[in-house]
């Protein structure tokens, strides 16, 4: 806290408290404020992963084991972004989080690269590997 939002003005007192939040009155104007809450704030990097693993067909409890961020701020994501994922019912994801040495093993066979589609995506030190499957009808 700096100035007084209403003249700023750096000269301010103490004047009480309000739901647990120091009060301050302003010498210069008599303006009474609050300090603004500071919410907690994620990283923009778990908000794009999120969105591209909701994207890629994960559910929101999946994206919250996988990122450790909540369900719920994932699906106010969603709603905030207005993100719309593409409908294929011939398809489902199945993923694995792997390590470079793991991922490197895995490409290595070629029977891993058959099938629908994968996409690999980095995960802090590690990678998801995410890959199409076709229902069995």
């Amino acid at each position: 806290m700096q100035s007084c939002p209403n003249c700023s003005s750096s000269e301010f007192t103490k004047a009480g408290v309000i739901n647990e939040r120091q009060r301050y009155k302003c010498k210069s104007c008599g303006y009474y404020f609050t300090v603004p809450k500071l919410g907690k704030q994620i990283d923009d990097y778990y908000v794009n992963k999120a969105l591209q693993l909701y994207l890629e067909g994960l559910t929101y409890r999946e994206i919250e084991r996988i990122l450790g961020v909540s369900h719920v701020s994932v699906m106010n994501w969603v709603r905030k972004y207005n993100i719309k994922r593409p409908y294929n019912s011939k398809y489902h994801p199945t993923y694995k989080i792997l390590n470079l040495g793991e991922l490197q093993k895995y490409f290595n066979n070629p029977e891993n690269l058959k099938g629908a589609g994968q996409l690999v995506t980095e995960l802090g030190d590690k990678f998801m590997l995410i890959k199409w499957d076709r229902f069995k009808d």
